[in-house]
């Protein structure tokens, strides 16, 4: 019988015997991406990420499925929102915290989050995963971002499920950045030639750069723009320096850098993995604001690479109805949520229930709101 256990660190995993149950593409659930989330010291006891990987196991000891798992003292850096349980909980004189949650750190990115040899073996997950809030004495568990497989799993162990929206830009097959201009409507086309335009007047350029084509110096300086970021707000980052030399060790050749160049000097950088036939952004960061530096860099740039190298998808990050003007195309998102309390879980499930319907509602009008040109029209 299939063995439950946690451990505190993926580092105590073989990667060989992870990654054979995650079996994919996709580089965040991979054992080198969790593992250089720990030992870059970007997640653990000292920040409210405390890893607590569940693995199950069978009779004979093999690995036989996996989630990442973290006990979390705070709601920062999941992206799927909960502030106003948290609060629920609290006006009833319970502790909302530390609650579970099984999810990529910092990482807003659909994919697996079962890992199992089997489908019996996810849906054993699943069900383990579901007890754990009872059996452990938490308020919740939170299953954040799954593909398909996994938000079934945990729907079907009585998890609810809540839907969100994310954007994401698809290569049809373009020959060049132009013709996938031509596509769009007249007016968007003109405002993406002036945004690019603007940049080339300014004599900004970006490069895609892999891990061993950065020197010491620019490594410095593109975690220094990564920085700022987050000090315009007030945060410290969430990424560790020794992150980025971990992932690169790691999973080097997942990783690129866009490099914006002004006349030769760095004024900005976006971080990107590769992963299957999708180049996922993930963070941006510049040493001053210049106009549409961000979009070139974050999306142009991204959606030439794609062309380029044959990718079908660009997933560039959460949120942002903007994307919509630039080409990007809305998409569902799914999480799951186990509640411990029986008063609060029958309020989270109908709000979750209320929550798609408008969640689709949206997405439906993000659709009708798509900048694509009647394939009968003539470019101009």
């Amino acid at each position: 019988m299939a063995r439950a256990r946690h451990i505190d660190s993926i580092l105590d995993v073989d990667a060989r015997d992870w990654d054979a149950l995650a079996a994919t593409s996709q580089p965040f659930v991979r054992h080198g991406f969790l593992a250089a989330l720990e030992a870059s010291g970007s997640v653990g006891p000292n920040n409210g990420w405390r890893p607590a990987h569940l693995l199950l196991e069978a009779d004979d000891g093999r690995l036989i499925g996996a989630a990442p798992l973290y006990e979390k003292d705070h709601s920062y850096g999941e992206f799927v929102f909960d502030f106003a349980w948290a609060n629920a909980y609290n006006q009833l004189g319970l502790d909302y915290y530390p609650k579970y949650v099984c999810a990529v750190p910092f990482t807003p990115v659909v994919g697996p989050r079962l890992l199992a040899a089997s489908h019996a073996d996810r849906r054993a997950l699943a069900h383990a995963l579901a007890a754990l809030p009872g059996e452990a004495g938490r308020s919740s568990l939170h299953l954040l971002f799954g593909d398909d497989a996994s938000t079934a799993g945990m729907a079907e162990a009585g998890a609810s499920t809540r839907r969100g929206c994310q954007y994401r830009w698809y290569n049809r097959g373009y020959a060049d950045f132009e013709d996938f201009l031509s596509h769009l409507s007249s007016k968007r086309r003109k405002e993406i030639r002036r945004e690019r335009r603007r940049m080339r007047e300014a004599g900004v350029t970006v490069t895609a750069l892999a891990p061993d084509e950065i020197d010491e110096e620019l490594w410095h300086l593109l975690y220094a723009f990564y920085g700022r970021t987050y000090a315009i707000r007030g945060q410290a980052p969430y990424l560790t320096p020794e992150f980025f030399a971990e992932l690169s060790a790691r999973l080097g050749d997942r990783v690129r850098f866009f490099v914006a160049w002004h006349q030769g000097t760095p004024v900005g950088m976006a971080f990107m993995m590769l992963g299957g036939d999708t180049l996922y952004g993930r963070h941006w960061g510049c040493a001053t604001d210049y106009h549409s530096l961000h979009f070139e860099t974050c999306y142009y740039a991204g959606m030439e690479y794609c062309i380029e190298h044959g990718l079908a998808c660009f997933d560039a990050g959460a949120q942002g109805e903007h994307k919509i003007r630039r080409g990007f195309e809305p998409a569902p998102t799914w999480s799951n949520h186990v509640i411990a309390d029986p008063r609060l879980a029958g309020a989270v499930e109908d709000f979750v229930n209320r929550e798609a319907e408008m969640m689709a509602a949206y997405e439906h009008q993000q659709r009708t709101r798509s900048n694509f040109a009647d394939d009968t029209a003539p470019a101009s």
